[in-house]
């Protein structure tokens, strides 16, 4: 990223049953930043939804340990796992990041658009940017613009391609 000189965000995506004790777990991250001269305000650290959270109470000590860095917080693939709810009822990250399944086909999926709807009223009132995934047509774009939703990543935007990014 620093490299290609990108001005967003890098996302780093963690298992939280791997982290043992935050602090040491992102050295090797930390130290990278800085001999690439990245800017940590710049880190995302997301967790994902699809791998069960044994214990609540330790992904709130790494979380709150991220945002005492200075990191932003996400949760990826919100919807698609085990403890989304129950999640931010224990801790309020900076982002959640809907799930695919949850935005594809919303433009003409009622009960979709009204799950999507109650999540994005939620989060706004607790304080939580959303971001919807898996965007591919320009109608599902504008039906969750329709919901309030700002950030948006999909194949309608871009494909994977780190390394073939403009420079």
């Amino acid at each position: 990223a620093s490299k290609l000189n990108l001005s967003g965000m890098l996302s780093i995506n963690f298992l939280p049953n791997a982290v043992y004790k935050p602090e040491t777990c992102i050295r090797a991250t930390l130290e990278a930043a800085a001999e690439m001269n990245f800017p940590t305000r710049r880190l995302m650290f997301e967790v994902t939804e699809s791998e069960r959270v044994h214990d609540h109470v330790h992904l709130k000590h790494i979380f709150i340990e991220y945002k005492r860095r200075g990191f932003t917080t996400a949760i990826d693939d919100f919807g698609a796992g085990h403890s989304g709810l129950n999640l931010l009822a224990d801790f309020q990250p900076d982002i959640v990041k809907l799930d695919m399944a949850l935005t594809r086909g919303i433009d003409t999926d009622r009960v979709r658009r009204a799950i999507v709807s109650g999540i994005v009223r939620m989060c706004d009132e607790i304080g939580i940017r959303v971001i919807a995934e898996g965007i591919e047509t320009p109608s599902e774009c504008l039906a969750l613009q329709d919901e309030g939703i700002t950030l948006f990543q999909g194949y309608l935007f871009a494909r994977p391609g780190f390394e073939s990014l403009p420079q």
